[in-house]
């Protein structure tokens, strides 16, 4: 049998081939056609949550005070992602601006419970390392969020509830008030005739730095009326957050019981990780296919490893926000806005 010799265009194709599936694999673009966009150098991106908010329901002047709300909470997150600081510090004084703001269903304006009370839950995720912090069912602490972050921190727990983590911000020489300061005549008036309608109100930031890292945090009051110290997705990591350097940070909003069941937030992830797909594929299918079909109502925020954002949401309207280093940014409420 004769020996078979290859032409030096044959080997030159081989080895070219071979060379552009090692650079494929080196990049992570290993699926056909999966072109990352171009990296922001920073980029933020907030909820005030989600439900039935629709123009006809909203004064101009609510309309206002909500886009001044979601602007100033997001510019603090700006300027510290902009001057070089973590993402985790720019999800948690964003967080604690909304959690100031009677506006939002979160610290300061949280829901009354059936018992005619406020409990608040929160969490914080860091992407560079999957360290997580949450509090539940806490009732004085002023900032959940921060105290959620002291967890993650400065303790080997992941989740502290009630009195016990009162008392452990308390250690932690966080700002400890009485229950009445979450309380406001006016505001709560205001709210309640909002709140009849939505189920949430919830809060949260997810932001990339410029070293990479991405974190995501969310806050909230809870569900109106709600019974029996029950706790929604906002303090679970995985349902309501998750963050991961390799993928994305997630915040959800809605019904938290379904975003709990379908561990929204780490789907979301997860379908980036394992089956290639685009933040915005993985977030759509997640939000307005799977908790569709579910029954389950809300939305999320992501940001990827990229800088790419993505807001779904399958109600009428989500408060919401995104700012990018290359000078994209926006605030929207309703359905048909970006």
């Amino acid at each position: 049998m004769k020996p078979k010799f290859y032409s030096i265009s044959a080997l030159v194709f081989f080895s070219l081939l071979i060379f552009s599936c090692n650079n494929a694999k080196k990049s992570g673009n290993s699926k056909p056609g999966k072109v990352a966009d171009p990296k922001q150098e920073w980029a933020i991106v907030i909820h005030g949550g989600a439900g039935t908010i629709t123009r006809d329901k909203m004064t101009p002047e609510l309309d206002k005070e909500y886009r001044a709300a979601l602007t100033e909470a997001m510019d603090k997150g700006k300027k510290i992602l902009s001057e070089g600081g973590s993402a985790l510090d720019a999800v948690e004084q964003t967080i604690r601006i909304m959690e100031d703001n009677p506006l939002f269903n979160a610290g300061k304006g949280a829901v009354f419970n059936h018992d005619g009370k406020n409990e608040l839950d929160a969490s914080i995720m860091d992407g560079s390392n999957l360290a997580a912090g949450a509090v539940a069912g806490v009732m004085d602490i002023k900032n959940p969020i921060s105290a959620a972050r002291r967890v993650m921190t400065n303790s080997p727990h992941v989740m502290l509830s009630g009195a016990g983590a009162s008392q452990f911000a308390k250690e932690q020489g966080l700002e400890i008030v009485p229950p009445q300061y979450f309380y406001t005549e006016r505001r709560f008036k205001e709210l309640q005739e909002i709140l009849k309608k939505e189920k949430n109100g919830t809060v949260g930031c997810c932001a990339l730095d410029k070293k990479g890292n991405l974190a995501a945090g969310t806050s909230t009051g809870g569900t109106p009326n709600k019974k029996y110290n029950r706790i929604g997705d906002s303090p679970i990591i995985g349902a309501g957050t998750y963050a991961n350097n390799n993928t994305c940070a997630v915040s959800g909003t809605g019904v938290g019981e379904f975003f709990i069941r379908w561990i929204v937030a780490h789907d979301i992830s997860a379908l980036i990780e394992y089956k290639g797909l685009t933040l915005k594929e993985a977030s759509e299918l997640v939000v307005n296919n799977k908790l569709v079909k579910a029954g389950g109502s809300g939305g999320v925020i992501c940001v990827d490893k990229y800088g790419n954002i993505s807001m779904p949401f399958n109600t009428e309207g989500m408060f919401r926000g995104f700012a990018q280093a290359d000078g994209h940014e926006g605030i929207f409420i309703y359905k048909d806005e970006w």
